[in-house]
């Protein structure tokens, strides 16, 4: 592993203080492992960038997917998981995911939390699209998330662990051997500890979530800004197939100049019998893919964006007006209050939807066991890019998948603590020069970043569009070294500045990887090079930050990934 040296401007450190393992992230992946490392004895900090049930699962509608059901087995899961992932899944990490997935479920249950459930009290199971069988959990009808998190919050809660909140993390700590030796964060005005700080642990794990906000129209959270990912390319790890987000086919549509996150129409819906229509009510899916609404995400979102350029049409209807009024208030009761807090009532209406970036496939490598390239930091949930879902998520695996590789995290960490893999001493710190090397973007740049990659790598790219995309950023890019003067000056350090750069960061590298895949593979899709190329295409690129900021892509020898160490 080479450091790059590179860290974002900000103050120096006015407090610190030490653990065994650091968690970045309060979302499922992040609580679990925490949890987990706690329960092995490790001194274990939480530190998360809003409260602690703030954080993308607790938005997740659908639930988790795991071969719960009779009849179903982990082996049909993989074969599903394979066929939405396009020909990248490493078949290696799939084979764990369904494998360990039911029993991590049983043991989230046993945490706390509440799935529903038939009269008979066993879990109730509902499909989603690439699914041939019914095998994803549910709570509350649409607020699986909402549920996961209340469990797990509550859990860290009892077992007295430690945690920062409002807390931005802003840059690794790395000892005299290069081996991890904590983050620096900003905490926001709240709590015990304000301004920046240090957490010094021997293992950092990263579980930030996703960088939806690269996009104008998203359904991830504000908080969602790719700031693990900046943070894992600035240290020197490898980060791959960030090419690959999934634009959610159902999302409310809110008019052409809305921008934030937007309220997400669960893929469950269709799972149900919702169809997909356009103005005249023809249902155009029907005859694209057997499984119709139900295809994988791609290939609807896909499906959606070519009829919306047929009709000249800003946005396609879910059309699930059969359901009936108790079906929408018990089923999907989120979704339902969402719609009419819009002015929109699914009961008597069709459902204005059109796809918006929504989970990000790709991110900071891993291995089997949540170890980065860097030594003693990992990375789960969205953050990571472990191999499992190669070019296109199967629907609801997200959640699975932070939970299964949280708990393998916490496994591997106890194990290396045990044998002194990790230092068995409070590690000591490299000190930063006084002066910054990655200046800070103005927070309106922010705005700019997000339109230049909606418009030029959204759901269809080109490669003009993906040129375009990448000289404007560039531009942002340079602009902001120009600030630099001989003292080191560059815009205020700040959380909008912080993230506005993070953002940056995140859509050089998609760009990059986008427009040297010249194909047309799960969730990346390329009007001028249509077709999936397996012969020179089916590998992964992986993206690494040079000390000049410059980026480093290579390609794998095939779509499982090598070794991190």
């Amino acid at each position: 592993m080479n450091s790059t040296g590179i860290r974002l401007h900000a103050p120096a450190p006015g407090w610190s203080i030490p653990a065994d393992v650091v968690v970045v992230g309060s979302g499922v992946a992040g609580l679990t492992a925490a949890l987990r490392c706690e329960a092995a004895g490790l001194t274990t900090v939480v530190v998360t960038k809003a409260r602690l049930d703030d954080g993308s699962t607790r938005w997740a509608q659908g639930g988790i997917a795991a071969a719960l059901g009779d009849g179903d087995t982990p082996e049909q899961h993989r074969d599903d998981t394979l066929v939405a992932g396009a020909g990248l899944c490493d078949e290696d990490a799939v084979r764990l995911l369904v494998t360990e997935g039911p029993d991590a479920v049983r043991r989230l249950i046993a945490t706390g939390a509440r799935f529903d459930t038939d009269d008979a009290g066993a879990i109730q199971l509902a499909r989603e699209g690439g699914h041939h069988r019914r095998r994803i959990a549910h709570a509350g009808g649409d607020a699986t998330g909402a549920e996961i998190s209340r469990a797990l919050v509550d859990a860290v809660r009892a077992r007295g662990l430690r945690t920062i909140e409002n807390a931005l993390v802003l840059d690794l700590l790395t000892d005299a051997e290069g081996r991890t030796a904590g983050v620096t964060l900003h905490v926001m005005g709240e709590g015990q500890h304000d301004g920046v700080g240090a957490v010094h642990a021997p293992a950092v794990v990263l579980a930030t979530g996703g960088m939806g906000q690269v996009f104008s129209a998203t359904t991830n959270p504000s908080v969602s800004t790719g700031d693990g990912v900046a943070l894992a390319l600035r240290a020197g790890a490898e980060v791959s197939d960030l090419e690959f987000v999934q634009f959610h086919p159902t999302v409310l549509f809110l008019g052409p100049d809305a921008e934030g996150q937007q309220p997400l129409v669960s893929e469950a819906v269709r799972g149900e019998g919702a169809h997909l229509v356009d103005a005249d009510g023809v249902r155009f899916m029907v005859g694209q893919h057997e499984l119709a609404e139900l295809a994988p995400r791609d290939i609807v979102a896909k499906g959606i964006t070519r009829r919306m350029l047929e009709r000249g049409a800003e946005h396609m209807y879910l059309d699930a007006r059969h359901f009936g009024a108790d079906m929408w208030e018990n089923r999907f009761p989120t979704i339902l209050a969402a719609c009419r807090a819009h002015g929109i009532d699914p009961v008597t209406e069709p459902v204005p939807v059109a796809p918006a970036a929504h989970y990000a496939s790709g991110g900071v490598r891993t291995d089997e066991r949540g170890r980065t390239t860097v030594p003693g930091l990992y990375a789960c949930g969205e953050v990571a890019c472990t191999g499992v879902h190669g070019a296109n998520r199967l629907a609801s695996n997200s959640l699975l998948e932070g939970l299964v590789y949280a708990e393998r995290i916490a496994a591997d960490i106890t194990a290396e603590h045990a044998g002194n893999g990790l230092h068995a001493r409070v590690p000591a710190p490299v000190p930063h020069s006084g002066t910054p090397t990655h200046p800070l973007l103005a927070p309106e740049d922010r705005l700019a970043v997000q339109r230049i990659m909606t418009e030029g790598a959204g759901v269809l790219r080109s490669a003009g569009s993906l040129e375009r995309a990448a000289r404007r950023l560039e531009e942002l890019h340079i602009r902001a070294s120009d600030t630099l003067d001989g003292e080191g000056k560059t815009a205020e350090p700040g959380v909008d500045t912080w993230e506005a750069t993070n953002l940056l960061d995140v859509a050089r590298v998609l760009v990059a990887a986008a427009t040297l895949r010249e194909e047309t593979r799960g969730c990346h899709w390329r009007e001028d090079h249509a077709d999936r190329d397996d012969l020179h295409w089916r590998r992964h690129l992986v993206v690494t930050l040079r000390a000049d900021r410059s980026l480093a892509v290579r390609t794998t020898e095939s779509a499982d990934f090598p070794p991190t160490r």
